[in-house]
Parts: C-alpha cells; structure tokens; sequence
C-alpha cells in the first residue's frame, strides 16, 4: 500500500483554498447542509477515492460511499459520496477531482497497455519509467500500481542502471567492461543494470551484468537479439524500452523479454469526470 501523508493532501487543499472560499461566502450558503457525489461519463480504472475520501474528511465531510482504487468503471457510474456543509463540499470539489480524474486517467491508460502486453505472455511485467510529472510521484506511482504494472525506478538511490552518459565520464564502454567484475562487488546488495543498444548488449551479456535495457530496438530485431542473450546468460534480465504503449506492447513481450519500460500512461488525458451537489434537508 502506498501512504500519502495528511500534510500532503492539506497541502492539495491550501493551494486551491489558501484562506477562504470567497464565492460561498459572498453567497452566504456556507453552513447549508449538502451533500457532494463524483462520477464519470466515460469508462476508466479507478485510482485516488481512498486520498480524495481523506481530503473530504480533513474538511468536516462525512464519506457515505467510496468506491475502491482499481476498480473498473462504468460510464455514468457515480463513485464517490460525502455529505456536510455546503462550504466544504466546494472546498473539496476541485481538489477532490483533480486528484480523482488525472490518477484514473493513468491507471486506465497503464491497465491498457498491461492487458495488451499480459495476453500474449502472462509472465512479462510493464514497469514506468521516473520520468513524471516532478511533485507527483505518489500519485503517480500509486496510479500505475492500480492499472496492474510497477514503477521501473523511483529515483536514483534505489538501483544502479548504467547510461551511455554515465560511460562518458568512465573512459568509455570499453573501460566499463573491463570493470564489471570490480563495478559489482561495489554494489553487492544490487543488480547491475546497464542500458545499451543491440550490439553492446551481447558484449554486456558475456562480461556478466545482471540486466540489460535495450532501447529503441523494433520487436522483430529484439526476438532473435533476446535468443542469443539468453544463450549467453539464461539468469540475465532483459527489460525493453523506447517507445512502448498498448499498440505495441503485445509485439513487445512477444519477443521473450522480461520487462517492457515504459513512459507511456503518464501522457493519459484527464478521464472525463464531474461532480453533483444536492441541498439536504436542514
């Protein structure tokens, strides 16, 4: 499970309300008792009713339904209730969908592009790539869990994965592989990783790293170069990248790799989401 902390989510309510809501209160309805119902006009994975339910409570709403992140949704289908003064249900309205219909739209764009890979070969994993949005990395990470695929790397101090620039302040890919063997006993509690093209991966294969990322390499390409890299090395793992989305993810794990990287869901349009109020008998 992944924890985004209150202060977070207050933070989401202070940017869009930093001290009053001057419409409710020019209006005067601040204190009439309503109650606040989020739905979709258009059919989606789920993800963020769990934070938005959060937001609602931290401004005096009671939650009366709540759909669960992951789930699949209908068009017209409402998700998400609160009830409480009509001054916190505009409070929580914008905030609550933002979070409600951006996060949805990522988890359904991932749940595409898992379904499409998964159904030609069940054992292959989609894994999103750090490059996001800066400043939504919970949401988003928590947004392509619920789509059913798993963030690549979360930040530089989590693995060690080689690019050709860090090779150019090293001497070279020459350099490096002569270094393998000294390069993993530095990092012994980790894989070493190194992004490469189709003809330094068969040199990275046999110099003995952990995994390979070939990038930008077309599936009838890959096929024939993930057979020779297993030949070499049956343990490696091999993780495709370059351009991956749902309409070639299928051809993708059908070359036999590992992993397909990818930055594709974090370019999903907004689902198309909205909200309804009723007054409630006072």
């Amino acid at each position: 499970m992944l924890r985004i902390s209150d202060a977070r989510l207050d933070a989401f309510v202070a940017e869009d309300v930093p001290y009053i809501d001057l419409t409710c209160e020019a209006l005067g309805i601040g204190d009439e008792p309503g109650a606040i119902s989020f739905f979709t006009r258009e059919e989606g994975v789920l993800c963020g009713t769990e934070e938005a339910a959060r937001i609602m409570e931290r401004l005096g709403l009671a939650v009366t339904a709540s759909t669960p992140t992951g789930a699949r949704l209908s068009a017209g289908e409402t998700f998400l209730r609160a009830e409480g003064p009509a001054a916190a249900c505009h409070m929580a309205w914008k905030v609550c969908l933002n979070v409600l219909d951006h996060s949805s739209a990522v988890a359904t764009k991932t749940r595409a592009l898992v379904d499409a890979a998964k159904a030609v070969d069940p054992q292959v994993e989609v894994l999103t790539t750090r490059k996001s949005m800066p400043g939504a990395k919970d949401l988003l990470t928590k947004a392509v869990m619920a789509g059913g695929a798993y963030p690549h790397r979360l930040g530089l101090s989590e693995t060690v994965l080689v690019f050709d620039q860090h090779l150019t302040f090293f001497g070279g890919f020459e350099a490096f592989l002569e270094q393998v063997p000294v390069i993993r006993r530095r990092c012994i509690e980790k894989k070493l990783f190194v992004e490469a093209d189709a003809a330094r991966a068969v040199a990275l294969a046999r110099a003995g790293v952990d995994g390979v990322q070939v990038d930008k390499v077309a599936p009838g390409e890959l096929a024939p170069l993930v057979a020779e890299l297993r030949a070499i090395d049956p343990r490696l793992t091999i993780i495709a990248a370059g351009g991956i989305d749902a309409g070639n993810a299928g051809a993708y794990a059908a070359t036999g790799v590992d992993g397909l990287a990818t930055t594709a869901p974090f370019t999903a349009k907004p689902l198309d989401m909205s909200a309804k109020m009723e007054r409630l008998p006072g």
